[in-house]
């Protein structure tokens, strides 16, 4: 399990932060701090014992007592072997900049859908687990591949597997039909399977771009289209 530890002074968020984390396979909350300091506390704390120790920081930026950065920096100072991702409202490209070169792996903009969270803390765990299977790294296509795993798609909350690329050309036929568009018959379209297919009008019904619309006049269940929303 990928214990976590999640910095953040606002209590409500922090607790709907836990209850993210709570919900995903493979990570577990292994403390909340709302103040720098406590956050120092649980981190010198979690070092005694392997099964107390943090792996990851869910780190906002805005803290009461310290900046987020700084914390950071003294942390890496003090040796403590741990992940770091940052979660704020912060959109500073000088900020941004600052978090790369202090360590920080994954910087997540607020406010942000579950799905977002998941697809980070996803990409977070991929990366471990490619360091995890051996001490050492084969080729540099291992280590392109460890640093790929951190990088998700550009289109928030987009699954593995699915491309950008892909679901612009999807929209567009979809918005272009003038009617309903099912899975099979994009399948056939796009020469890809029915479930990619489905995938692709579920991302884009579930993002609020397309409705879900049976489709009547064939024998048995009725057939599930998909309707561009204007």
């Amino acid at each position: 399990m990928i214990r976590v530890l999640i910095v953040e002074d606002e209590v409500i968020t922090a607790e709907a932060h836990a209850l993210y984390v709570a919900r995903l396979d493979g990570f577990e909350v292994g403390g909340v701090a709302h103040t720098g300091a406590e956050a120092v506390r649980l981190l010198k704390a979690s070092l005694g014992a392997e099964a107390e120790r943090i792996d990851l920081i869910l780190l906002d930026m805005n803290l009461p007592d310290i900046d987020g950065l700084e914390l950071c920096r003294r942390i890496r100072a003090g040796g403590v072997d741990v992940d770091v991702i940052a979660i704020t409202a912060v959109r500073s490209a000088e900020v941004v900049r600052a978090s790369i070169a202090a360590g920080i792996v994954q910087y997540l903009i607020k406010p942000f859908t579950f799905g977002v969270f998941t697809d980070k803390l996803t990409s977070y765990r991929d990366f471990r687990s490619l360091f995890a299977q051996s001490p050492t790294v084969a080729s540099q296509r291992d280590v392109d591949g460890a640093f790929a795993a951190l990088r998700t798609s550009n289109d928030p909350g987009l699954g593995k597997g699915l491309s950008p690329e892909t679901l612009n050309s999807v929209s567009t036929l979809l918005a272009e039909s003038g009617g309903g568009v099912s899975a099979r018959e994009l399948a056939e379209e796009i020469r890809a399977s029915r479930v990619t297919a489905r995938r692709y009008l579920e991302y884009l019904a579930d993002s609020g771009r397309a409705d879900r619309v049976p489709r009547y006049g064939t024998p048995g269940r009725p057939e599930v289209e998909y309707r561009w929303r204007q």
